[in-house]
């Protein structure tokens, strides 16, 4: 039996993006109309961009190109909402209109020509299809390694992620409905979709530099990216805390063994000095250990609230007519 062709939507993210869209955008049109003539994807397929709150002309720009071209289509979020907010919206709006999405950043570092990739790899059976990257030659050695080191941090405390793997993915409408289930306010996509489940293969690709424009995760982003991360997917860190708690304890009782002993032999003498250091290191295990705990609290603290993920405050025109089109 003939498997189908694919409805494809492409789910962009732009968060003040006004310098490299007219440059990217044409680039995933290119993409898009190449999986088109040969057959991979259907016609109507779709180009989604999602504006998370820019600041500039972001949104005014994909109205344009959306006038331009049906195949570009555009919601933009009531404000700024964050990167992983905003591929979910993309990903929710999309999933009863396509078949399968690809998810890509807006700079055009991902290589977009790994999407043709992708689409055979779901027409061989994938319903997820992770972008990983072959290497890291483009990053400075400190992001490099700090990069590397994140994953594998993160496995050992327990969360499932894919080694070199940020959101550059091909997900099937199947495991996006089921994927619909998933309620957490706290969000961290790339440890997310491993839960699900499903068949999924990797497709390996080259990432080149930011095209235009400057990159909007600095390292203070990146460093919440990865509490979120650890946190939102795996409690290991608090069962460190009570191990580690267990070990200084222990160590603790031998501490007044030995001093006892040391009383009785009257060979006490003003220790000062490993009084100040005990002090210090157990008062700052104890902060750590609270600022841990504290994490988990809040985040359960938002969790309860049951906020929304994203609020879409437009969309472009295009998209209302394909919405009035499918009912």
């Amino acid at each position: 039996m003939e498997q189908q062709v694919p409805r494809l939507f492409i789910v962009i993210p732009c968060y003040t993006e006004e310098q490299v869209l007219p440059v990217t955008s044409h680039m995933f049109r290119d993409e898009l109309q190449l999986l088109m003539d040969e057959g991979k994807v259907t016609d109507d397929s779709r180009i989604l961009f999602v504006n998370d709150g820019s600041r500039d002309r972001t949104w005014e720009i994909i109205e344009e190109l959306a006038a331009e071209d049906t195949h570009f289509i555009g919601i933009s979020q009531s404000r700024n909402r964050g990167h992983q907010n905003a591929v979910l919206a993309g990903l929710m709006e999309a999933k009863e209109q396509a078949d399968i999405t690809i998810s890509i950043d807006c700079d055009g570092q991902d290589d977009i020509t790994a999407m043709e990739r992708m689409v055979d790899a779901y027409r061989d059976g994938a319903e997820i299809v992770y972008g990983v990257r072959s290497s890291r030659a483009t990053d400075t050695w400190f992001k490099r390694t700090t990069a590397q080191g994140f994953y594998k941090f993160l496995n050992l405390m327990g969360a499932e992620v894919v080694y070199n793997h940020a959101d550059y993915r091909l997900v099937s409408a199947r495991v996006l409905r089921h994927f619909a289930d998933f309620h957490e306010v706290n969000i961290f996509l790339r440890g997310m979709f491993p839960l699900v489940g499903f068949k999924s293969t990797c497709v390996d690709y080259e990432r080149h530099e930011r095209l235009a424009g400057e990159s909007h995760y600095p390292l203070r982003k990146m460093l919440a990216l990865a509490i979120d991360g650890i946190t939102s997917l795996s409690t290991k860190p608090i069962t460190l805390i009570g191990e580690v708690g267990f070990a200084i304890s222990l160590l603790g009782f031998l501490g007044i063994l030995w001093a006892a002993g040391d009383a009785l032999l009257h060979q006490t003498a003003p220790g000062w000095a490993s009084l100040v250091c005990i002090v210090c290191f157990l008062g700052g295990i104890q902060l750590l250990s609270l600022g841990i705990i504290g994490e988990y609290d809040g985040k359960t603290y938002m969790e309860s609230k049951h906020r929304p993920r994203y609020i879409i405050s437009e969309r472009t025109e295009t998209v209302e007519r394909a919405e009035r089109n499918c009912l």
